[in-house]
């Protein structure tokens, strides 16, 4: 009975009630799109950012992370990695040795970050070959080398030129190779664009003596909330002898940028929560007010007060519910469009971003379910804590006075 009475009375006054629902309605649509643009932005960074070199994990021998010497590399044969590979939620695998060399060009040399990669598995992860400016892409097989374009610049080396790399192999090993440009490579990144060199996995384990072993062998995933479960499986396969880093681990700068964004994110969230509240505490305090003297009318022919804090409680949950409802429905086309046509990021922003591997910075808007809901069931929590205010001036009413409104 108090539903359908308070039902009814939602819609005797249609335009009071209107204005109640298009002010849960714009809280909804303002929370749901600012927390999406957030959401969505993150997973876009951290995804491309991963995508650029490291990967969602990498395994790596004891030790080193903080010491980047070839003793510390890995055996990881081709069985193993079969093994690795048929792990639910691992995507793909890059093998990788690296190492720092002297590269010489005539009477230019620098120091350089030497990486042998596997060619296809390299750009089926990072897109290697889409950075291509000059030249030809690597094979297995290739005995050539792929220079970052800022390092060719220094050197004044172009395609078909031979370089010198001169360095210290796996255990103590000489590693001196005169290899042909095969091509040239434009990194976003500064410090990768002065000074990389990959080449054929193969060929790099023959000039550095590291026959057979990798530094890094880098995964990806399907998605990144499965990460502790491949990391799981991971540490259970390979023992104790590896060490498996996440990308939170190797990408520390990233983390910590990410929570200082998403703690001013929640600042304004709670702001605007705020704003929410008085907005709709505004509302039904002004409906409340105006039908005193119907409550007070009510109270007199015989109707409880706390019948009357019923049926006025169940109009503000109405109120709300339907706001909600409406909110999430008018924000889902909205969020759908800038998921597929994100948002261009343009000046320090889109700096701060490319220092991470992001080439192209955008607002991306995240579709993900749990986001609206949350969102919601906020707002309507909001709305529904007004309802103690109709509550406390029902129990305070005096009817006589209340009719005399």
């Amino acid at each position: 009975m108090y539903m359908a009475l308070s039902w009814r009375n939602l819609w005797r006054n249609k335009k009071r009630t209107l204005i109640a629902v298009a002010s849960v309605l714009l809280a909804v649509l303002v929370a749901v799109v600012m927390r999406s643009m957030q959401d969505g932005s993150y997973a876009y960074m951290i995804r491309s950012s991963v995508r650029f070199y490291t990967g969602y994990m990498q395994v790596q021998g004891n030790g080193y992370w903080e010491n980047r010497s070839l003793d510390r590399s890995i055996v990881i044969d081709e069985k193993q990695q079969k093994e690795i590979l048929q792990i639910p939620h691992i995507t793909s695998i890059v093998p990788r040795l690296e190492a720092f060399s002297l590269v010489s060009f005539e009477k230019a040399t620098r120091v350089a970050q030497i990486i042998g990669i596997d060619p296809a598995a390299q750009n089926n992860m990072t897109g290697l070959g889409k950075r291509l400016v000059q030249g030809k892409y690597l094979t297995n097989t290739s005995n050539g080398v792929l220079i970052a374009e800022g390092l060719a610049d220094m050197l004044k080396a172009g395609v078909g030129d031979s370089i010198v790399l001169y360095g210290q192999g796996y255990h103590g090993n000489i590693a001196a190779a005169r290899l042909p440009v095969a091509g040239i490579v434009r990194f976003p990144v500064q410090e990768m664009n002065n000074a990389s060199v990959f080449l054929a996995l193969g060929n790099a384990q023959n000039i550095f003596s590291a026959f057979g072993r990798i530094t890094s062998l880098a995964i990806m995933l399907d998605d990144i909330r499965n990460q502790a479960d491949v990391h799981n499986a991971l540490s259970s396969m390979l023992g104790r002898q590896y060490t498996i880093m996440s990308w939170e681990e190797m990408m520390p700068d990233l983390v910590q940028g990410i929570e200082l964004d998403n703690a001013s994110g929640l600042i304004m969230l709670i702001i605007l929560y705020i704003v929410i509240a008085f907005g709709v505490f505004s509302t039904i305090m002004m409906m409340t007010t105006e039908r005193a003297r119907e409550f007070g009318i009510l109270i007199s022919v015989g109707m409880r007060k706390t019948s009357l804090i019923w049926v006025t409680t169940l109009e503000t949950v109405f109120l709300a519910s339907i706001g909600a409802i409406v909110g999430v429905a008018v924000s889902l086309p909205v969020i759908i469009y800038f998921h597929f046509h994100p948002i261009p990021i343009t000046g320090g922003v889109a700096a701060f971003y490319k220092l991470f591997g992001v080439e192209n910075p955008v607002f991306y808007f995240s579709v993900d379910p749990g986001l609206f809901i949350h969102q919601a069931i906020v707002v309507l929590l909001i709305a529904l804590a007004t309802a103690l205010y109709p509550l406390f001036f029902i129990k305070k009413l005096q009817p006589v006075q209340a009719m005399r409104c």
